[in-house]
């Protein structure tokens, strides 16, 4: 039980840290600058426009219902953690308001109004949106700070509500892709904000930021490839594998096979290495076989001996 308990700590830990970069990036960088990466809060920078009620209340008033929705329709894939991580991201976006800077001592000083004349006045943090280098500025520090949060928030099990529901939903109902349905969604409310703001700019920014933020979610949710998993065919499987064993340090695998031309039954040799041993990996192989066949692909996850170890326990 200590050891769940400990667990489950680390996991609730892990998606308030991802919540925290979610609400610096919303607050501080994509709502002002309206450059939102569609979701939840391209609905909610639309409406605080009509109504001057803040983004983050928006986002609390689309996504309780959303999840209630989404625990009938779906299911319990949409649970404590899940309620947990939307909660905790909408409340940070609220926590990291630029005005509540204002009582920090000195902190009003970082904020500027980015708003033009007669707009309801929209705060930034650190950039002054006097120029397009701000612009860029803020999708890129937004943006990047988002996928890192939503990648931890994943990581540990949460999620955030917004539009994984919907898209839930469309593929239990209808069969189209994750990736399909998100495309679909997003695209709809980013072309929703562009027709609203009168500035097809901002499709192209939220496209923009879209990519990535998804490319940073993988990063933070995977880690990087330092691993590289290799597949080595050759007619000298066995000195290939001593050779392995002996200058790498690594266990290999074997996989029956078939060629294709002949139909021979072969060996096949699968083996993980960090991308430093690469190199050292091929010229091995090259001196025992310089005809043999060698795939490499980046491996993100690799847990046994000689590499990181995780438990697959919940």
């Amino acid at each position: 039980m200590k050891f769940k308990a400990g667990y489950q700590t680390r996991d609730y830990m892990g998606i308030l840290a991802g919540s925290v970069l979610f609400g610096i990036a919303y607050s501080w960088f994509l709502f002002p600058f309206r450059i939102s990466p569609g979701g939840v809060g391209g609905l909610a920078q639309i409406l605080t426009h009509l109504t001057g009620i803040s983004e983050s209340l928006w986002m609390f008033g689309f996504n309780i219902p959303l999840f209630v929705v989404g625990y009938i329709f779906v299911g319990k894939q949409f649970g404590v953690r899940s309620f947990a991580g939307m909660i905790m991201s909408n409340l940070m976006c609220w926590v990291f308001d630029p005005t509540h800077l204002n009582w920090i001592p000195g902190g009003a000083k970082y904020v500027y109004n980015v708003a033009a004349a007669g707009e309801i006045p929209r705060f930034a943090v650190f950039l002054s949106g006097s120029s397009e280098m701000d612009i860029l500025l803020a999708s890129v520090a937004g943006s990047t700070l988002l996928g890192i949060g939503l990648g931890f928030i994943f990581k540990f099990r949460g999620s955030t509500g917004g539009t994984d529901i919907p898209v839930a939903i469309l593929k239990k109902y209808t069969g189209v892709s994750i990736s399909t349905g998100y495309w679909m969604v997003e695209s709809l409310i980013i072309v929703l904000v562009g027709v609203m703001f009168e500035d097809p700019k901002l499709v192209i920014w939220a496209y923009l930021n879209l990519f990535l933020t998804t490319k940073m979610t993988d990063l933070a949710a995977e880690g990087m490839p330092f691993v590289k998993a290799c597949m080595v065919i050759t007619s000298k499987p066995d000195q290939v594998r001593d050779a392995i064993f002996k200058s790498l340090n690594r266990g290999v695998t074997f996989l029956k096979a078939e060629g294709g031309y002949e139909r021979k039954p072969m060996d096949v040799i699968y083996v993980c290495v960090h991308r430093r041993q690469v190199m050292v990996l091929h010229r091995l192989v090259e001196e025992i076989d310089p005809d043999a066949f060698i795939v490499l692909h980046d491996a993100y996850d690799v847990m046994g001996y000689g590499f990181k170890k995780r438990t697959l326990s919940f």
